[in-house]
């Protein structure tokens, strides 16, 4: 038999890369080497992004000292893949079908990971380096770069991006949230020729109100509460400003997916005619994935924590309605499955099983540090159970 294994991140514990590899060891435990194995990680285009759309083609990538989120430097990814080499399916997303494409991995330069937990605060954040990655790209001539903005730590509508493309915000440089009360009028230019700018993107939310960036991700980047109202509203002069400068109507904060990243597409669309390519669907494309599940015999797939967020189509909740589609038994593990969740796959795709691998009695730290091989104990535990899988 044949087992594919397709992992999302175990977030704060393991890259999907790890957790494929724990999963298949686990299974070669189990079942022997008597059958085959092939691994597909998985990025929704956060934590992983560059090194695994760019490694599965063929492409490289290089390392450049860039800003991080908090001014500090940090050396990130940039990745560059031969449009040629990718499906064709997947360049149907772009819009070249050759040439050199430069891949950035928002969460590697702007990534809230990146930032200790105390000194999360999106007025303190900047999308600087990811204006320098472009910058580095269209030196190298990239003829298109393709962004995944997942995990971000900012909420700065891509504004630090533009001032290391040329823009001036404020007399102090290095402009944040905190300092757009000193924004009076914009100035510079970007000379620089940009190539067409595809974002990886699933989130719809729009820049601004209930369901914006600042009410619905502001929180988790820590803004709190009472402070949300107001960083909406500066957010919206902002954007607006923003917009005059480089006459686009302001309908352009309603457009969906101008949210995600804190507004780094908005500005990025506003700047460039930046445009949202789905993200899923791409990676989905990008790595075959489809033919992967239709040759497979069992997918295994999994990330950190799986609950009803979970169950909005993407990463491994899409690789168990491919697989049931495909008639093609599946698994999936997580380090905490909710029993809603869990509950509510079991409904809609019958046969397919949901476990946690973490024991009830282990602290969340050591639950996370011990992650790898807690995923190797559960899956080859599981398939030397399931009789079914011994053949």
């Amino acid at each position: 038999m044949h087992i594919l294994a397709a992992f999302d991140k175990f977030k704060d514990s393991m890259p999907a890369d790890r957790a494929c590899e724990a999963a298949l060891s686990g299974a070669l435990t189990a079942l022997g080497d008597t059958h085959s194995f092939t691994a597909a990680p998985l990025t929704d285009g956060g934590e992983g992004f560059c090194p695994i759309l760019s490694q599965s083609v063929g492409g490289y990538m290089e390392f450049h000292k860039v800003c991080g989120p908090l001014g500090e430097e940090v050396e990130a990814p940039l990745g560059w893949v031969e449009v040629e080499n990718i499906p064709e399916s997947a360049r149907q997303f772009l819009g070249i079908q050759s040439g050199k494409l430069a891949i950035i991995e928002m969460a590697s330069v702007a990534g809230l990971e990146q930032v200790p937990a105390a000194q999360r605060h999106p007025g303190h954040c900047t999308t600087r380096g990811v204006g320098e990655l472009i910058r580095i790209a269209v030196a190298e001539e990239a003829n298109a770069i393709l962004l995944g903005i997942g995990g971000s730590a900012t909420s700065d509508l891509g504004l630090g991006a533009l001032e290391a493309l040329g823009l001036n915000f404020c007399p102090s440089g290095q402009i944040t949230p905190a300092q757009w009360d000193a924004i009076d009028t914009i100035t510079g230019s970007i000379e620089l020729d940009v190539p067409p700018i595809y974002i990886a993107c699933d989130v719809e939310n729009p820049l601004l109100g209930a369901q914006g960036a600042a009410a619905v991700y502001g929180p988790q980047k820590g803004l709190a509460p009472d402070e949300i109202d107001a960083f909406d509203d500066a957010s919206a002069r902002v954007a607006k400003q923003l917009c005059h400068f480089f006459k686009q109507a302001e309908s352009r904060l309603k457009v969906p997916g101008s949210g995600a990243a804190g507004g780094l597409g908005f500005g990025l669309n506003v700047a460039f005619e930046a445009s949202y390519v789905p993200g899923f669907e791409l990676v989905t494309a990008w790595l075959d994935l489809a033919s992967k599940i239709k040759n497979a015999d069992l997918v295994l797939t999994g990330e950190g924590k799986f609950d009803t967020s979970s169950l909005a189509g993407k990463g491994p909740y899409a690789l168990l309605a491919a697989a049931y589609s495909s008639d093609t038994d599946a698994i999936l593990f997580a380090g905490c499955a909710e029993d809603t969740a869990a509950q509510t796959v079991r409904e809609r795709f019958p046969g397919t099983a949901v476990y946690s691998i973490t024991p009830d009695h282990i602290p969340l730290a050591q639950a996370l540090k011990a992650a790898p091989q807690l995923l190797m104990q559960k899956v080859s535990e599981v398939l030397q159970s399931r009789n079914v899988y011994d053949r």
